[in-house]
């Protein structure tokens, strides 16, 4: 998978070939850790470890203070409770204008369901990949990158969020990257003690 990665690449930003990436190569449906060798291969060791690094220690902490700051809503609230209990057990469960609602939101990136969880897929183009990660972070961390590896968009709704993970958790394209002011403001509030 290494010594086709250059092809790989090829074949996901040719809009009219891109859609026969997991044809062409399968494995990334059933192979552990393919979409992290990837993003690996793209960006670097230093980018690819980012979020499971940092998250809990320098950039979890500072998002449950700045929401704490919000306009207290019943979803807020309930989210809120949600992260601080994770905390607590050290786990971690575009141009629209339109605003979306955090429950709306965690529904467009994340299904629940009711039972015991040890396996995490990621959905992309009505396939399952199988993610390496034994955690809820480490499969959101595949899931961000599987957005580089296949040449993907950030959900409408979602282009703000997503912008701000990678310019400030990731730090790609922090300088070319078109971001909101509130995206720009958050990141340096975050950013100014790390």
């Amino acid at each position: 998978m290494k010594m086709t990665f250059q092809h790989r690449q090829d074949l996901v930003h040719d809009p009219q070939r891109s859609t026969d990436v997991f044809k062409t190569f399968p494995r990334f449906l059933d192979v552990k850790g393919l979409v992290n060798q990837d993003f690996l291969l793209l960006f670097g060791a230093e980018t690819a470890s980012k979020m499971l690094e940092k998250w809990d220690t320098s950039f979890k902490p500072k998002i449950i203070k700045e929401a704490k700051q919000l306009t207290p809503t019943t979803e807020l609230c309930r989210l809120l409770k949600a992260a601080e209990k994770l905390a607590e057990n050290d786990e971690m469960a575009g141009r629209k204008r339109t605003k979306i609602s955090p429950s709306d939101a965690m529904d467009k990136i994340v299904h629940f369901h009711k039972k015991a969880i040890d396996t995490f897929y990621i959905a992309v183009d009505k396939q399952l990949i199988l993610c390496q990660a034994t955690s809820s972070l480490g499969a959101f961390d595949e899931l961000f990158k599987s957005h580089y590896v296949f040449n993907l968009s950030y959900d409408e709704s979602l282009v703000h969020f997503y912008t701000f993970l990678q310019t400030t958790v990731y730090y790609i394209d922090v300088t070319t990257t078109d971001e909101s002011p509130r995206v720009r403001e958050l990141r340096a509030k975050l950013l100014n003690d790390i």
